[in-house]
This record gives C-alpha cells, structure tokens and sequence, in this order.
C-alpha cells in the first residue's frame, strides 16, 4: 500500500469537499476512516495505524489552515464518540466522557490517531449535529452528526485506498413554501 498515496487522495478529497459546501472559520468537519476499508478490508478487521496516519496527514493540515475544526468519529464500540480539540468542545459547550480510543479494541485507528496527535483532544459522546460537512471513508456511518439537511457532495474522487467515500454538506431547510424566493448561495 501507498500511504503517501492515502494522504494525497485524502488531501484532495477535503479540499474539494471545503471548495463546495464554503465552510466558514470554525465549522466542523467530521471524519469516519476505516482503516481496513482503506486496505481493501472489511471495516473492523484489518485495522492499521499507518493508513490512519496517512489519512490524518491529508485531512487535518488542510482543514487547519482553513480555520475547520475536525470531528474525528470513533467506531460503534465506543458509540461513535467524537474526539475534538478541546477548544471545539469548549467553543459549541460539549460534554467531555472518558475513554481514550484504541486501534484494535475500541475507537479505530483513525481516532486513535486523532487522540495521539491533537493539540489538546478530548472525547465528546456527540456533537449535536453540528457537523457542516463531513467525509465517510468506508462506510462509517456519519450522517447522526451531521445538521439536519444533509447534501450528498459529488467529488473527483470515489474513493481512497480501496475504500468506498461518501462526502455531504450541510444545507438550511428550506421555508415558506411555493411563494418563497431562496438565496441561491446556500443551496
């Protein structure tokens, strides 16, 4: 496996994903990285540090430099708990719960590496839907912290490593019905 490959498809994956929904400074973005899926495994099998790694090394930069806070999602084993800088958990008033994630026991790879390399993480047991966009890599199922419209994202890629994305913004609702005028930027 290539991880530098890994980190250059994740790399371009978010800044599409950024580009499109127009995050603003201190949005969240989540992340759900099965490392598994990423070597061509079935999710929860398979799990590898360094394909995480090379997952964090694309994405987190990124969204950094663009002012994102980051929701990294753990596996069902710790019920898809969050680990976020604890300035994102201090900016939107989360609950820290305690449970530090572990890549072959409970949290995921990628979590695991989100705890070890963040400033300052924590782990929060949700974000209120807060998340504005997100990526899935693998089938992780992160549309429970997503706001409550949820727009699927078609971007150049399909997929990283061998595993399946699925990317989705954040939209307003919309009101009013058939006589309302809607601004086109947020749709």
């Amino acid at each position: 496996m290539d991880f530098s490959e890994i980190t250059n498809q994740s790399r371009q994956a978010v800044k599409e994903i950024l580009e499109a929904a127009k995050l603003r400074k201190g949005a969240i973005f989540v992340v759900g990285c099965s490392s598994s899926e990423i070597l061509g495994d079935q999710i929860g099998t398979a799990t590898n540090l360094d394909s995480a790694n090379a997952v964090y090394d694309g994405i987190i930069p990124v969204c950094r430099e663009n002012g994102i806070l980051v929701a990294a999602q753990c596996c069902e084993h710790l019920n898809r708990a969050l680990v976020v800088e604890r300035e994102t958990m201090e900016k939107y008033g989360f609950e820290q719960v305690n449970a530090i994630p572990q890549p072959n026991h409970a949290g995921g790879a990628f979590a695991t590496v989100c705890y070890e390399r963040f400033d300052d993480p924590v782990l929060v047991e949700d974000i209120g839907q807060k998340a504005e966009a997100g990526i899935d890599i693998g089938g992780t199922m992160i549309g429970m912290h997503m706001h409550s419209v949820v727009v699927p994202l078609r971007i150049s890629l399909r997929k990283i490593g061998a595993a399946p994305i699925i990317c989705a913004r954040h939209r307003p609702k919309y009101v009013g019905g058939q006589r309302a005028i809607y601004d086109e930027s947020l749709m």
